[in-house]
């Protein structure tokens, strides 16, 4: 006879811990964002600096009007913001949390040994 193992007291504190389906559906939006290559490149060219349209589209090799598209979505989802000098835009990432997701990523992928 093969025992069965409980495993209520586990249920119970996933079951508390859980989130709702609403924040999950938000939550795969976000990484969703996150898993475009292009919108990766621009979050990754903003770490350090704010840099503009015109600016990010030299640095990817990529048309303006790309950028623009990638970085409405980016605003979208609040990951970047806008700031504006004149005629320029310049673009930046959001805050911190920005920063440590992109952080957070690029050591998992070290530590893979990738």
């Amino acid at each position: 006879m093969i025992k069965k193992h409980d495993h209520e007291k586990k249920l119970q504190t996933a079951r508390a811990h859980l989130a709702s389906d609403e924040r999950v559906f938000e939550l795969s939006d976000l990484f969703r964002v996150f898993g475009d290559s292009t919108r990766m490149r621009i979050m990754c060219a903003l770490q350090e600096t704010e840099l503009c349209v015109c600016a990010i589209s030299e640095l990817l090799g990529m048309t303006q009007s790309a950028i623009s598209h990638q970085l409405k979505v980016l605003r979208t989802y609040t990951l970047v913001t806008a700031r504006r000098e004149g005629k320029t835009v310049y673009y930046s990432l959001a805050d911190e949390h920005v920063h440590t997701l992109i952080h957070t990523g690029m050591e998992h992928i070290h530590e893979r040994g990738n």
